[in-house]
């Protein structure tokens, strides 16, 4: 056997090696963008974590682009004491022609970046050229249906040094307007002119059918003429540029289109389901099953809420959506994820029912379902519960004495009244009032106490019967389960607290709770549980930790916990040995 000296040796050496491995130098390489017009600029970035590394070799670009100038920064930062740093280069590209480009991994120090794809377009009219500013706009399709994401592109070209101005964002009656991404800068080189482009994209949503008017946009700005000496000293001279108008033809709902469903006219739509269900679970075990909806095109406030069937033989819990939209530039993407806590109620076989959503295809103007298959899983027995079984002994049953055979039992006289000959009919009224007062007083005295004992009784829990007392510990379980699977630590915590109270009545907090319980892997899960309620601790996988500690119930000790009251108090005067 190795000696412990040994294994701290190994299990630093391996510490060592993983620790090399995961401070491996990377490498990315990205384009600010991935489509373009051909005599348009786009730039390259490659980024290292080797600071010693030196610049990439860009020579094998000139085959399809003009390469441009190259700059260069470093980054370096220290969190925590570790020290990191990152190089990055930065070089403009312009296309030699149209077409799709693949541009080569790149090897910077000890790693590689990976290829990268550029899409080039035809170069724009010449006639948009000529002026120091102008406009180019684009939608994207033009008879949209109705709350189908329309595609606004707008390119302003400026061959001026501007020192200020603004472009009025698009807006129509009867359009829901939402700006996508961040605006790019690139150069362009239009009829032998070379311009400066700003770029914008924008997701316009038409909320009505019918013609819907785009008006033209407006650039305002101020030019500035670095040749004229004075310039410094004017104001410059302002400069503005027009947009052509668009117009949208919106359809409307197609006739086909159930009237039932919520209509949701998409690129595309994902249904998944990102679950691990069991096989088997025990009665009252809660399971979670997550189902995501992702649809290329809408916002998420267009998204149907995900709703799971009822099923007969289980309660389901849902819990609330978790929604989102983001966008990659050019289109939206809206999001619902919802969870739900199933809690079997009997054994056999569970059905988990499958979830189907309707939507339209706007690529191929159909309708189409996105569908999630039911689950099966088999259901056993509940596990027994913990809670100890108190056995009433039977009552006896009470035998009346009978006399001896062959005698007959002695008549009994009543004893007569010794005081009768010494009481006289005054004094005889007279103890016989005291007597029904002394009566009245200890009714009193008797009511008195009865209410004061119901007073105490409730104030104490009630005790209960083994079925009952089983039962609640059931439900308290269940919710436990229930709130562990769905993350939910302080509703796992309160129901723990009431499952307890339910096999001890005694047990108040978590920390009691703590002290009575006779394994190992429970009382560590609790103190996880109050480090991350009360102290601020990481919460990740403590729902399973929870659930794979009090999955098989309570484990008290084999030994009745002593209670409080009936401990002895300390001797007044100790013996000594």
């Amino acid at each position: 056997m190795k000696s412990p000296l040994m294994r701290s040796f190994v299990c630093m050496v391996m510490l060592g090696w993983m620790s090399i491995a995961f401070a491996a130098d990377t490498a990315r390489a990205w384009l600010d963008r991935s489509s373009m017009r051909l005599g348009e600029t786009v730039t390259l970035n490659v980024e290292t974590t080797d600071s010693s590394a030196s610049a990439p070799d860009f020579s094998a670009l000139g085959k399809d682009f003009e390469v441009g100038g190259t700059q260069s920064s470093q980054q370096v930062s220290i969190v925590n004491g570790a020290r990191s740093a990152k190089m990055l280069w930065a070089v403009a590209l312009q296309p030699r022609h149209q077409g799709r480009i693949t541009i080569a991994p790149f090897a910077v120090g000890s790693a590689s970046t990976a290829a990268l794809t550029l899409d080039v377009g035809a170069a724009p009219p010449p006639a948009q050229a000529g002026g120091d500013v102008f406009f180019e706009v684009d939608a994207q399709p033009r008879n949209p249906w109705v709350q189908e994401q329309v595609r606004y592109a707008v390119k302003l070209y400026y061959a001026v040094d501007l020192t200020g101005g603004n472009i009025d964002p698009p807006k129509a009656d009867g359009l829901s307007v939402q700006h996508l991404g961040q605006d790019k800068q690139y150069v362009a080189n239009v009829g032998g002119k070379r311009y400066q482009v700003v770029e914008q994209h924008y997701a316009l949503t038409p909320e009505r059918s019918g013609t819907i008017e785009l008006p033209a946009l407006l650039f305002r700005g101020t030019a500035l003429d670095l040749r004229d000496p004075n310039s410094f000293f004017n104001r410059g001279r302002q400069i503005s540029a027009r947009s052509e108008a668009i117009t949208l033809d919106v359809r409307g709902q197609p006739a086909d289109w159930p009237a039932d469903k919520p209509w949701l006219p998409a690129a595309s739509l994902i249904l998944q389901d990102e679950s691990d269900l069991p096989a088997t679970v025990h009665v009252g075990d809660a399971i979670t099953r997550t189902i995501r909806m992702q649809a290329q095109g809408l916002g998420y406030a267009q998204l149907p809420e995900l709703q799971l069937p009822a099923i007969t033989t289980a309660d389901v819990y849902p819990d609330k959506s978790d929604t989102r939209t983001r966008d990659d530039g050019t289109w939206l993407f809206g999001e619902r994820v919802r969870k739900f806590a199933i809690v079997p109620r009997t054994a056999g076989s569970l059905t988990v029912p499958g979830i189907s959503v309707s939507w339209w295809n706007t690529q191929t103007d159909r309708i189409e379902t996105a569908q999630l298959p039911e689950r099966t899983i088999e259901v056993l027995p509940a596990v027994a519960g913990s809670v100890a079984a108190v056995s009433t002994p039977p009552s006896a049953a009470g035998t009346s004495p009978t006399a001896a055979p062959g005698v007959a039992p002695a008549p009994q006289a009543t004893p007569a009244n010794p005081f009768a000959p010494l009481l006289t009919d005054s004094q005889a009224r007279f103890w016989r009032l005291v007597a029904w007062v002394m009566f009245a007083i200890w009714l009193v005295t008797v009511l008195g106490w009865g209410l004061h004992v119901r007073r105490v009784r409730a104030m104490r829990p009630e005790p209960v019967s083994d079925a009952a007392a089983n039962a609640r510990a059931s439900t308290h379980r269940a919710a436990f389960l229930r709130a562990c699977s769905l993350g939910e630590l302080a509703a796992a915590e309160r129901a723990l607290v009431a499952w307890s109270r339910s096999e001890r009545s005694q047990v108040r907090n978590l920390g009691e709770l703590a002290q009575l319980l006779g394994d190992a892997r429970q009382r560590d899960a609790l103190m996880h549980l109050q480090r991350v309620r009360y102290a601020g601790a990481c919460a990740e996988g403590l729902g399973a930790q929870l659930q794979q500690a009090f999955r098989g119930g309570l484990a008290w000790p084999t030994a009745e916990p002593q209670k409080a009251s009936d401990l002895p108090l300390p001797a007044l005067y100790p013996e000594r040995e």
